[in-house]
């Protein structure tokens, strides 16, 4: 016996979509540090501007919103610190613009302790020198597959 569906009913059985869906926690303790922009420039990084510590590269038409971030040493595994490249990190205090949570691609002069360096672009004019903001370690964590 063969079954016919009405059109309406056949859209209902369509199969759905499944999205995976995440969630940013935090996962470690605070650290108050001292934010500053940078540019990939010869002047204010080394002989590869383009190319960050963990071998990311920059493309030419990089930003503010790629969400880039450098971090002093002090703060970075390799030198004793609690972050590694690739970790998300929660930064407050700056600015609303610039607030949010950017990506460890890249490492600070030695001399440098307790900073933070936002990678902009030329163009965008940003003068940072902000003493006294947070940045926290945070995660992705899958919650579910959810129906779409």
């Amino acid at each position: 016996m063969t079954r016919f569906f009405a059109p309406a009913a056949a859209s209902r059985l369509k199969s759905r979509r499944l999205t995976r869906t995440s969630k940013l926690v935090v996962s470690s303790p605070t650290y108050t540090v001292t934010a500053t922009a940078y540019q990939a420039v010869p002047g204010q990084t080394d002989d590869e501007p383009f190319v960050t510590a963990d071998n990311s590269r920059i493309k030419p038409h990089y930003g503010s919103k790629k969400r880039w971030m450098a971090l002093s040493r002090d703060l970075l595994k390799p030198w004793g610190g609690r972050f590694k490249f690739g970790d998300k990190v929660r930064v407050r205090g700056i600015s609303p613009k610039l607030d949010g949570v950017y990506t460890i691609h890249d490492t600070m002069n030695r001399r440098h302790r307790h900073c933070m360096d936002i990678l902009t672009h030329v163009s965008e004019k940003f003068d940072i020198f902000q003493k006294g903001v947070k940045i926290q370690k945070v995660e992705e964590v899958d919650l579910a597959y959810a129906k779409l």
